[in-house]
């Protein structure tokens, strides 16, 4: 068994059009209500001595009785020798018998919600065995609505939302999210007929097996051969309406399966459409849908938001968004999940960023431009913050669900890293990590996620993940520019930090040159150093200079700037022979005086300083083009000379 940490995202939306963004602060908030329940359940110390390998889960459900019954088998296998098996379980709820190979074996119910069941004899380490636990009860609410019996139309519902702790309020279970169950059998018995007359209908993971009528009762099967832990099991019940749209899947095509309340059905018909064109999206950019042998799908529920069960998102509504965000958790969050809460941006950064990169596909780029600037507002809103949370961070529960740090900040990350590696060694960093043996329907962590996006471009990310990730704040930058000559342009480049646990944000500067006649060029300086000059070849006379005009860096307060150095133009001046290989002369006026030479490489970075002298030494130089400026009396001198 593998561990895992499981962080869900749940979100309340907000009654958006398929156009517009949610709210990152309303969904951290509802996901803080939700973990509340976390930091009051810990993982049950008892449940450790043994790992659970599969479940039989055989539930009987009346949708308009808040009330629940079943029988559950649990295979598992001894950690250590034990004389007694300890599950997760409310005390509201009541168990009758457990079975072991047809015996019954004692048992007791406590306050702590435990059911420790006594074995006949000791289960040695390493052996697999298997019990039943018989139970009924009208289920509290001890997750995040775990248990709701309520009405849609009038119409009776039952549906469970166990996020993260909630799952022993409707069955027995072990809770501790490191130890997932490898496969389960979902086996619900419904009246076959509402008291209207109306069929229903039952949902879960994995894929339908089968029905079976037994007079006025049905039971519906359902089977999900992939490792989930409990709180990503889910039941529904109700009078749904169902229908299906089927993804190409490069050839091997499977269904979304809809389960729609009646009363909504034409609306949702219209409006999920676009699942197929967002699933279609990720498997083109990442990899297939991760359990595309099963099937996914959404199941109308009772509240306003949605909760991204594995192979079965149970929504509130059908914003494009929404569709989008609970799809995206499908990659990341439930095949690989983040291994600790410190690492949280690996879920909830991630799937923020997917639900961008649907604006950006689907919508025109002055939309995803729109997007990003709206992130970096609310980034840059507070100079502090980290995205990687500390140890006493993740006993406080807002600041796990930060809409501004574990969401935007981490979303806007991966767009910077993006940048940095370009599209193709970024994305494929993150097949990569989809597909990495150590990681795929586990776990990661962020040095994992690091690790493998170095392996991918070639590239030291330490300082990238320094900066952005592992410590506090923002740069500002100050650009001032100055055209000093017809065919180039100079940026010297200055920025601050909002925090001081960066002393330098290294980063990928997007700069848009326009003309006077509105040319545009675009330039990317690679800023490693403060105070940096950078040249670059212009073929117009510029009228202005743009910073960051698509809002790809996470910056706040940036100048530009024209500059007021002075610089002239001389055609007495000359720097030969160019290209050289060892020196360099300079023939200049005779009032001319020049008290210093700098020399640049492409980079802006300085390489050296002297006095003047009219030879100059260049074979210390590497090959390529360098800028030398001179300082004289009369304003400074910019020359590019080609070493050979």
């Amino acid at each position: 068994m593998k561990t895992n940490l499981l962080c869900v995202c749940l979100l309340f939306t907000m009654g958006i059009g398929a156009q517009t963004d949610f709210s990152i602060d309303e969904i951290a908030e509802s996901e803080a209500k939700s973990a509340q329940v976390i930091h009051s359940f810990r993982a049950n110390a008892n449940t450790g001595n043994y790992n659970l390998t599969y479940h039989r889960l055989e539930f009987d459900i009346d949708p308009s009785v808040a009330y629940i019954s079943g029988d559950i088998t649990s295979y598992f296998i001894a950690k250590e020798d034990l004389s007694e098996v300890t599950f997760d379980l409310d005390d509201n709820l009541t168990v009758s018998q457990v079975m072991q190979r047809g015996s019954a074996l004692s048992f007791v119910q406590n306050s702590d919600d435990e059911l420790i069941i006594t074995l006949p004899q000791v289960q040695n380490q390493g052996i697999l065995d298997s019990l039943t636990v018989s139970y009924s009860g009208n289920p509290v609410s001890s997750g995040f609505g775990s248990f709701e019996q309520t009405t849609h139309n009038n119409d009776p519902i039952i549906w469970t939302l166990s996020e993260p702790y909630g799952a022993k309020a409707w069955w027995p279970c072990k809770q501790d999210l490191n130890d997932k169950i490898d496969s389960i059998d979902v086996f619900l018995t419904t009246p076959l007929l509402n008291p209207t007359n109306e069929t229903y209908i039952a949902v879960s993971n994995g894929v339908e097996q089968s029905q079976t009528i037994n007079g006025n009762f049905k039971t519906t099967h359902f089977r999900h051969q992939y490792a989930i832990p409990a709180y990503l099991i889910a039941i529904a019940v109700t009078n749904y309406d169902i229908f299906t749209q089927q993804v190409p899947n490069n050839g091997n095509p499977f269904d979304i399966v809809n389960y729609v309340f009646p009363e909504t059905l034409a609306e949702a018909q219209i409006d999920t459409e676009i699942t197929v064109d967002i699933m279609n999206l990720f498997t083109d950019l990442f990899e297939e849908y991760p359990f595309a042998d099963e099937k996914y799908g959404h199941a109308q529920f009772g509240w306003g938001g949605g909760m991204e069960h594995t192979t079965v998102s149970f929504m509130g509504n059908f914003s494009r968004n929404l569709i989008a965000h609970e799809l995206a958790h499908q990659w990341f969050g439930n095949k690989i999940t983040c291994g600790s809460w410190k690492d949280i941006w690996l879920n909830e950064g991630f799937a923020t960023y997917l639900s961008g990169l649907v604006i950006e596909d689907f919508d025109e780029n002055s939309d995803f431009t729109a997007w990003k600037e709206g992130r970096i507002n609310h980034i840059t809103s507070h100079p502090v913050g980290h995205v990687y949370l500390t140890d006493s961070d993740t006993t406080n529960v807002s600041r796990i669900f930060n809409g501004r740090l574990s969401y935007n900040k981490g979303a806007m990350v991966l767009h910077m890293l993006r940048k940095k590696l370009g599209d193709t060694n970024f994305f494929q960093g993150m097949k990569d990590y989809l597909s990495h043996p150590d990681h795929a329907y586990g776990y990661a962590k962020t040095e994992d996620y690091i690790a493998i996006m170095e392996q991918a471009s070639g590239l030291d990310l330490t300082e990238f993940f320094d900066d952005w990730i592992y410590n506090e704040g923002y740069p500002s930058f100050t650009i001032t520019w100055n055209q000093i000559s017809p065919t180039q342009v100079m940026f010297d480049v200055e920025q601050t930090q909002s925090h001081e646990t960066v002393s330098f944000f290294e980063a990928l500067l997007p700069i848009r040159v326009i003309g006077t006649e509105g040319q545009v060029m675009n330039y990317s300086l690679d800023h490693t150093q403060n105070g940096e000059q950078f040249f670059r070849d212009v073929n117009f006379t510029i009228a202005s200079v743009e910073f960051d005009p698509e809002f790809d860096v996470i910056s706040k307060d940036n100048q530009v700037l024209l500059s007021d150095e002075e610089f002239i133009i001389d055609s007495e001046f000359m720097v030969f022979p160019n290209p050289a290989e060892t020196t360099v002369h300079i023939r200049k006026p005779s009032t001319m005086e020049i008290s210093k030479v700098l020399i640049f490489n492409t980079l802006g970075q300085l390489i050296s300083q002297q006095t003047f002298s009219d030879v100059i030494r260049i074979d210390h130089l590497s090959s390529g083009v360098h800028f030398f400026r001179f300082e004289t009396n009369q304003g400074n001198i910019y020359k590019s000379v080609i070493k050979n």
